[in-house]
């Protein structure tokens, strides 16, 4: 007997249109309320969440309606005598939020307000003698962090600045015989780390070392019934995968070889008709996280309401222009489509068949 299939049910009164005023009218007002208790609860990831925001907001056209000032400003009392940059103020820095203040201050083109040279030592100081990258002086080892240290790098304009061989040897070390990757040598595959490790590569130049063909059969088999992607089996899907799984088979070349039009269905789903936003699931609480995913999600899809995204930074195409960055993409490989697509509906239909 095979093994049950997790997923949702999608309502037939579920939302079916995009609804960009009332999510970038939800994303204006969110935390604008700084004694309410959601906001409070997430001050240990505040830049993360400005990071989110703000991506949303300009790939919905939308930037202007932040308070550009106030978040520079933020982001300059973030940053810390090491370099690094933390979630928010007196809070420890580290790498991930680093990232997320580096791509917010490149979509304001305001690089220059924080100390560069600092930040590039603080990403080289944690560095590790196999190539890998700690989160924070404390000392986890994780490939996102890997991809957050080249990927604050490359939008400096310092990729040189770290033993590069040694890198991605490490990253490399978490490849599976599945073709995903792990957060370390050995463990398990995750479409959020392979969103990482295909993106390091992709800054790199390294994306010829992966497997695109046995990694997109992976990932494409994350698409469950409903549409919705998964990040791993026997989970249930997932708005926020609708990135990390999606923005993985973009980079490798092969995005084709999913369901867009179910995915997109299952996207538009998660939305919250009354308070705009999107939820990981269709009839759940909506977040900035999730909001953000969906959308770039749709983006790469190809809505054209809304700004093309760049798959490997998670942020408008146009910045990325502007900033003169270019990581590698694969090629579209067309000729394996036809195989592939049959494979996975036959798997689709038949869930327990292999």
């Amino acid at each position: 007997m095979g093994t049950q299939v997790k997923d949702v049910i999608i309502k037939p009164d579920a939302p079916n249109t995009l609804l960009l005023d009332k999510h970038a009218d939800y994303i204006a007002v969110y935390g604008s309320k700084k004694d309410d208790y959601e906001y409070t609860l997430s001050e240990y990831l505040r830049m993360s969440g400005i990071y989110w925001g703000l991506t949303v907001m300009d790939l919905m056209g939308q930037l202007s309606r932040m308070n550009r000032e106030e978040i520079i400003e933020f982001i300059k009392s973030c940053q810390h005598d090491c370099g690094g940059i933390s979630a928010s103020i007196a809070h420890d820095p580290h790498l991930l939020y680093t990232l997320s203040a580096v791509q917010i201050l490149s979509l304001y083109d305001s690089i220059n307000v924080i100390d560069v040279d600092k930040v590039v030592d603080y990403v080289k100081g944690l560095q590790q003698e196999d190539g890998s990258f700690a989160g924070d002086k404390w000392g986890e080892i994780d490939t996102r962090f890997s991809f957050c240290a080249v990927a604050t790098l490359a939008l400096l304009g310092k990729l040189d600045e770290i033993n590069m061989d040694k890198a991605v040897e490490f990253v490399l070390s978490c490849m599976n015989f599945d073709g995903g990757f792990g957060c370390r040598p050995g463990s398990e595959s995750h479409a959020g780390q392979i969103y990482c490790c295909t993106g390091f590569l992709s800054i790199t130049g390294q994306l010829h070392q992966v497997n695109a063909d046995l990694l997109g059969w992976w990932l494409c088999e994350r698409q469950l019934p409903s549409g919705g992607l998964n990040g791993r089996p026997e989970k249930l899907p997932d708005v926020c995968y609708s990135w990390w799984v999606l923005a993985s088979l973009k980079i490798i070349g092969r995005i084709h070889w999913i369901d867009k039009a179910k995915l997109r269905s299952f996207i538009l789903a998660c939305q919250d008709e009354e308070t705009g936003g999107f939820a990981d699931r269709p009839g759940d609480m909506v977040d900035p996280f999730h909001t953000l995913f969906g959308v770039a999600g749709l983006s790469l899809l190809g809505d054209e309401q809304i700004k093309p995204v760049n798959p490997v930074f998670c942020m408008p195409e146009d910045v990325l222009q502007r900033i003169g960055l270019q990581p590698d993409l694969l090629n579209v490989r067309h000729k394996s489509f036809t195989h592939h697509t049959a494979v996975f509906i036959i798997c689709n239909d038949h869930p327990h068949c292999y």
